[in-house]
């Protein structure tokens, strides 16, 4: 196209010389922006990848969680690798200690070995069971995100400090409010950095829903 316009040129007044250029010059950038795009949606989508899909939208509907923030769980705790193992033994996608995942197992009233916390199926609806009750529990996403990756008893701490928590108002129904303690910071950098990364995920993960 570039090499149609060069040829135009040459019969064209000295004016509209200008105009081919600016053409050109317009092409040329829209091109750039074309590539710059597909690169920045191409790294969007290794630093937001989304595997097991129908799992987690299978436990979204069982347990009434957001599938978006699930994913996005999930991404932040072992960037969905089923057979992801921490240094403190959390296991899995979700990265459920077999403790916590030995209790969702007795709630749930399944059989559990450690083992079966490398099965994706498994592992997302016993993470996003208790995902489920830090969010009843604590009745605040950010709260219940920081509860989940450094746990409830810190979080029962830093909720009657006035250095991490606040009050919030919850609207109800009629004109009634509710008022409660949520945490807004943690004195752990890496729990904060991992609740940010899963709130720009879940965002992310919302035109894949």
């Amino acid at each position: 196209m570039l090499a149609c316009f060069t040829f135009a040129a040459a019969s064209y007044p000295a004016d509209n010389l200008h105009i081919l250029f600016c053409m050109k010059v317009f092409l040329c950038l829209a091109a750039a922006a074309a590539v710059i795009a597909l690169v920045f949606v191409a790294v969007l989508f290794t630093v937001f990848p989304l595997k097991y899909k129908n799992h987690i939208t299978e436990a979204a509907a069982l347990y009434n969680v957001d599938p978006r923030l699930i994913a996005a769980v999930i991404n932040a705790e072992s960037g969905f690798r089923a057979d992801a193992v921490s240094h403190k033994g959390a296991v899995g996608l979700m990265q459920v200690m077999p403790a916590t995942a030995e209790w969702v197992a007795g709630e749930l009233n399944i059989r559990f070995d450690t083992e079966t916390l490398k099965n994706p199926q498994t592992n997302i609806l016993i993470g996003t069971f208790y995902l489920k009750h830090l969010l009843d529990k604590f009745a605040d996403e950010k709260t219940a995100l920081i509860a989940y990756n450094a746990g409830e008893g810190n979080v029962r701490e830093w909720l009657a400090d006035s250095r991490y928590a606040a009050n919030a108002t919850n609207e109800t129904t009629g004109a009634h409010t509710e008022t409660r303690t949520v945490l807004v910071t943690c004195p752990y950098p890496v729990t904060n950095k991992y609740v940010e990364k899963v709130l720009n995920g879940k965002n992310f993960y919302r035109a894949r829903f």
